[in-house]
Order: C-alpha cells, then sequence, then structure tokens
C-alpha cells in the first residue's frame, strides 16, 4: 500500500515554545517534497549505483525494504565504505533510548530545511507505520505539539536549531533539553541530528534516485524504540559504554592504531561520542573504512574539512584541521593566508573547496556541471571521497560546537602557534 505524504501533514512547521522559526514560511511542504520523491523515483543519479559490491544481506541494513537502500548503493565506488553506511543508517533510527518516531520526525525536519525529497521519503516511510503515528500527524497537520510528549516537541525543536546553526542552539534551549533529556540521550540527539545532516547532502549532491519501495509500507513490522516511561533522571552507565570506552582508551594507546590521526589519543569529540555507543561505533566505523582507504590525499581533504568547518564557524573543528594540516607539513603562511582568500590554494585543492561550500550551502542546488567538475578532477571514488568529507564536517560542527567541547591543548597550541598573538587574544 503506497504512504500518502498528506496522511501526515499539510503544515510545514511545528509551533513550539522553544524556538522561533520566523523562515518556516519558505520551507517545502510535505506535499512539495512528495511530488519531488515520486519525480526522482527515475531521476538519474550522478554515481553508478551498480557497482560490483558484497551488500548487506541482513533486513536490518537494507531498512527493511526489499533492496538496498541507494544512499548505501551509492557507496559502492569506496566499497570498503558500504557496510558501514548501512550500519549507521540503520543505528541512526533503531539504536538507543530515543523513540524511533521522534528520530524519524526529527530527520523529517531536517528534510524539509534542506529540501532534501530523498530523505523526506524514508521518515515518513518510518513514521507512517509507527505506533506514535497519529500523534505525529495531529502535530505536522495542525502545526502544533499538543498531541506529542515534551520530549518529543523537545527534539524536534532541537534538530531545527542544530540544522539552521552550527551554534543555532541557544542556552536557554539546551538547558529545557537538559531538563527533559539525560547526558547519554543529548549526545544522541546530537548524532540523530548531525548524520541527517550528513545524509541530505549526500544525497542530494549525487541526486540520488527515491526506490519505490520508500513509498510502500514495509512488508514486515520495524524495531522501533519507543519511549520509556520509567526512565531514570540521570543515565547509568551501559554494558556497551563500559566497552567501548575500554576499547577507545586502548587504542589511544597504540601507535598503530594512532597512524593517520592528529596524535591527540581519544580526541574529546570521541569522549562526547561514547556516551551513545550505539550509535557512535558505526560512525567511527565508518570514518575508519574512508580513512583507511582513501585515494584523495589527506591535504585536499584537510583542506575542505577546514573550508567546512570555517564557513560553519566551528571553533573546535577549525583548531583540529590546522593541526592535522600542519601535522602533514603544510606551511603556516599558507594557513594564515587562507584566511583572506583561496589564492593559496592548489588548483585541485580549490576544485574540492568550491565544492563543499556548494554542498555546505545548498546541497539541493548541486548542479551537473558541479558534479563534472569535481568528477574531472578527482574521477568518480575521489569525487565521492571529497563529498564524503564535506558531509563528515556538516555532522562533526554540529556535533562538536553545539556540545561545546573544549578543545585539546595541543590543538589550541598549535592554532596559536600558526596565526600569532591575535588568536591568543580571541580566545
Amino acid at each position: 500500500m503506497s504512504i500518502r505524504f498528506l496522511a501526515l501533514a499539510l503544515a510545514a512547521t511545528l509551533v513550539t515554545p522553544q524556538v522561533a522559526t520566523a523562515a518556516d514560511e519558505a520551507l517545502p511542504t510535505l506535499a512539495q517534497l512528495e511530488r519531488a520523491a515520486r519525480a526522482r523515483i527515475k531521476a538519474q543519479p550522478r554515481v553508478d549505483l551498480a557497482l560490483p559490491a558484497t551488500w548487506p544481506s541482513e533486513p536490518a541494513l537494507r531498512l527493511y525494504g526489499p533492496d538496498v537502500p541507494n544512499v548505501v548503493r551509492a557507496m559502492g565506488v569506496v566499497p570498503e565504505a558500504v557496510r558501514p553506511m548501512a550500519d549507521m543508517v540503520r543505528a541512526v533510527l533503531f539504536e538507543g533510548s530515543v523513540a524511533t518516531s521522534t528520530r524519524a520526525a526529527m530527520g523529517l525536519r531536517v528534510a524539509q530545511i534542506l529540501n532534501s525529497p530523498y530523505l523526506a521519503a524514508h521518515m515518513v516511510r518510518v513514521i507512517a507505520v509507527s505506533p506514535e503515528e497519529p500523534a505525529w500527524r495531529t502535530v505536522f497537520r495542525n502545526g502544533d505539539g499538543a498531541s506529542v510528549s515534551t520530549r518529543q516537541r523537545l527534539a524536534l525543536a532541537y534538530a531545527e536549531s542544530l540544522t539552521r546553526d552550527v551554534h543555532g542552539v541557544t542556552d536557554e534551549q539546551f538547558a529545557s533539553v537538559r531538563a527533559h533529556f539525560t547526558d547519554s540521550e543529548i549526545v544522541e540527539l546530537t548524532i540523530v541530528t548531525a548524520f541527517f545532516n550528513h545524509m541530505a547532502r549526500f544525497v542530494e549532491a549525487t541526486r540520488l534516485p527515491v526506490e519505490p519501495w520508500a513509498l510502500e509500507r514495509p512488508a514486515t513490522p520495524l524495531p522501533y524504540v519507543v519511549e520509556d516511561k520509567g526512565a531514570p533522571r540521570v543515565g547509568l552507565i551501559s554494558d556497551a559504554e563500559i566497552a567501548a570506552t575500554t576499547a577507545a582508551a586502548a587504542a589511544a594507546k597504540d601507535p598503530a592504531a594512532q597512524k593517520g590521526g592528529l596524535g591527540l589519543g581519544m580526541a574529546n569529540s570521541m569522549r562526547a561520542m561514547f556516551r551513545a555507543p550505539g550509535l557512535a561505533l558505526p560512525w567511527r566505523a565508518l570514518g575508519t573504512a574512508l580513512r583507511e582507504h582513501e585515494q584523495v590525499g589527506r591535504d585536499v581533504k584537510l583542506q575542505v574539512s577546514l573550508a567546512v568547518s570555517t564557513m560553519n564557524g566551528c571553533r573546535y573543528c577549525v583548531r583540529h584541521q590546522v593541526l592535522g594540516l600542519r601535522r602533514i607539513g603544510v606551511d603556516p603562511a599558507k594557513l594564515v593566508a587562507l584566511q583572506k582568500d583561496d589564492a593559496a590554494l592548489t588548483p585541485r585543492e580549490r576544485t574540492a573547496v568550491l565544492f563543499a561550500r556548494q554542498v555546505t550551502g545548498d546541497p539541493s542546488k548541486v548542479s551537473d556541471a558541479d558534479w563534472a567538475a569535481l568528477t574531472s578532477e578527482f574521477g568518480p571514488r575521489g569525487a565521492v571521497e571529497v563529498l564524503l568529507q564535506t558531509c563528515t564536517f556538516a555532522f562533526m560542527n554540529r556535533f562538536t560546537d553545539n556540545l561545546k567541547l573544549p578543545s585539546e591543548d595541543e590543538a589550541v597550541k598549535v592554532y596559536q602557534d600558526t596565526y600569532g598573538e591575535q588568536k591568543r587574544e580571541e580566545e
């Protein structure tokens, strides 16, 4: 049976007391996203979706559909990352303690803001067969949150604020969230929002076709996480957290495991992320697969992540990228010059950086010409690697600076050494 987006919503907005949404009138309605999703079924993707690969066979890694979703197939050009991507998409929806329908509603909100018909179709599919679908239908239809819990309203507003701006969650809004969620759950909300920002940019930049089955009801029940009405006021450390942090701490002391890293051991971003190990582990596995098998050089990738982090104003990630570039021998004078303009970039770096800025600003407006220029310089696989680096920092910027994670001493020192006394005064 076909799922109609209109069964969920006519209104584009969710009114909450936590955040003003003055720009909501510019958002596409769900009816518009449905029409766009149906038109995208036969779209010509910018990447090869039929590359030979060992596709995941488990129902969970196929999102309980009859075939591998295109967001996973698109990784075929980087085959080492196929399974980690499938596992990450699954984990974002079905791991953790925040209700699955709440996470899908957060994803649907991100899809509206970033104009992503592909992401919208999959999120509507999840919500439409959720035990909480009637409540969400009322929320979207009437434009108010009276039918859902305070936690759900806060989660949706959190996703919206964080998607609009890396620093969009105010101290007041964060305090409201913290009054209703444990630290582990806040990390979970942040990872979920950050990953949907990653996913929307990836699927729109590659113009992935919407699978026909994404517009149909799942043939089997989905393993929904539902709200635990008896949750404690503090998060209890789980066996998964104990195991994950123990393994990560050991890896942080292993020179072989640290190869290719920044030399910081376990970065503060990972220390925070392991509060939600069910989501942190697949995210880390995806990053490891991309880094260990990369074909695009670290010099280019770090320039991409520096450009994205600078554009988003992410203090934590800018310092890390400066540290990484210094570690591979980039002249500090070049980094200083890049604060003014792109003249110091090589032509190869400039191609990647200009594309990354386009995806960061508005992924729905990436053109065939933009993709052709990137592919001409880097080839099909290299283009996907550059895009994934861009998407990774759409994620990391929202995770690190939103949570106000402190920079490690070494990252601060190298940053100050690079830019001088002026940067010390700005601290």
